[in-house]
């Protein structure tokens, strides 16, 4: 059985990428906006990685809630922001490691005792990409301008979702 944490009351906000390649760096833009916008909230943590999986949900050990910003592919028009929930990402069988999604990780860091968020506490913005595959410092024009949305979308999140924690 999971050993049970006491609650921090801590968010941690973390954006998502490879700053060389174009579209891919979308998560780490927004969190470099963000964390300027946010510096002054008390209980917010804003930081950027370029690991997902394992690393992922060790960076959210301590925490009680999490957002996670990405660039995504889903066929949408790019620039378009979804958002989702653990239960909307798919689980995956793997014996690798390297490849383990958002849900598997907390599920495993979880088992393993870990103070993580509840999965209903964990969500994420995925901006949808145009170019994930050429080197380039910039992101293509749709995906760019939708940074600032992106930027005010999560804060309306963060918001939303401390509202719900002092309901």
């Amino acid at each position: 059985m999971p050993a049970q944490h006491p609650a921090t009351g801590k968010t941690l906000i973390i954006g998502l990428g490879n700053p060389i390649v174009a579209d891919d760096s979308v998560g780490l833009r927004v969190a470099a906006e963000l964390k300027s916008r946010l510096a002054d909230r008390p209980g917010v943590d804003v930081t950027e990685d370029y690991w997902g999986g394992l690393r992922l949900m060790e960076r959210m050990i301590g925490y009680d809630r999490a957002i996670v910003i990405d660039a995504i592919c889903t066929g949408a028009p790019p620039g378009t922001i979804h958002h989702l929930t653990t239960a909307s990402v798919p689980t995956q069988k793997s014996a690798s490691a390297h490849d383990v999604n958002l849900p598997t990780a907390l599920a495993f860091g979880r088992r393993a005792g870990m103070h993580l968020p509840a999965d209903e506490d964990v969500r994420l913005i995925g901006i949808e990409a145009d170019d994930l595959i050429n080197f380039s410092e910039h992101c293509t024009p749709a995906v760019a301008a939708a940074i600032p949305r992106s930027v005010q979308e999560a804060i309306q999140l963060l918001d939303s979702m401390l509202e719900g924690q002092n309901s």
